[in-house]
């Protein structure tokens, strides 16, 4: 049966998917820069922060000398900008935290977290690999069939993605050859702290040697971000393979 979900201020979700969706939905309420007005809004956010703090946070806490209000911010990174919730403090200090992981109540594992930090080392040159492929190769009103349906997408509807190995097995091999499969050494991660998005690698030298590992093992592909629900599956052959180098 699945967990119901209760916040301090009483609400209660009958499943994680209701609460996610519950905060999902005020999150699409909301305009970037916009505060949260909204009494019960603010209420639920307020518990929400205090489960992170209470379940999730292994660095100081979101909530910190107290809380003022709350913000819609966009997030951005490398090639990348999602929407989320901010809170800003008594002290006009502010951070961001993600709903989801509040609502999960867990803090990422060490292998999320040194995924993340691997993603984070390559993020620019998938960048620079998308738009390359846009710049030569797309057709006069700039679009590029998808690897796996053929449709023509333009830049904005595309993603660049790894045919074979996966991501993630780039990222396993990655550790097996530094002997961190058991672990990761301290301090090789970023530390969580306010207004860090994502976790990245301490070691500037260490990024770019898994840079260079990834290049070497990476093969790509454009294909579109939404594709029907009876389109080829994503593990079909690659018709047009990206590599680097």
């Amino acid at each position: 049966m699945a967990k119901s979900i209760e916040l301090s201020n009483g609400r209660i979700f009958k499943t994680k998917k209701a609460a996610k969706q519950h905060f999902k939905d005020m999150l699409a309420r909301y305009c970037d820069g916009e505060h949260v007005q909204d009494i019960e809004d603010h209420s639920d956010l307020s518990a929400l922060l205090e489960r992170f703090d209470l379940l999730v946070s292994d660095g100081p806490s979101k909530i910190g000398s107290g809380i003022k209000r709350f913000e819609r911010r966009l997030n951005k990174g490398d090639g990348w900008s999602s929407p989320g919730f901010w809170v800003v403090r008594v002290d006009d200090t502010s951070t961001d935290f993600s709903y989801p992981q509040a609502v999960d109540g867990r803090p990422k594992s060490d292998a999320e977290e040194f995924s993340n930090a691997c993603y984070n080392a390559v993020s620019r040159d998938l960048l620079r690999m998308k738009q390359r492929q846009f710049d030569h190769f797309s057709d006069p009103d700039g679009l590029i069939a998808c690897d796996i349906t053929g449709s023509l997408v333009a830049y904005s509807e595309a993603q660049l993605s790894h045919a074979h190995p996966p991501f993630g097995i780039i990222v396993k091999e990655f550790r097996k050859l530094k002997g961190w499969e058991d672990g990761v050494p301290p301090s090789t991660l970023t530390a969580s702290t306010d207004a860090q998005i994502s976790t990245h690698f301490v070691d500037e030298e260490l990024a770019q040697e898994f840079l260079n590992f990834h290049h070497t093992r990476a093969v790509l592909k454009i294909i579109a971000k939404e594709r029907p629900s009876f389109s080829m599956p994503e593990v079909s052959p690659v018709k047009r393979p990206l590599r680097f180098g």
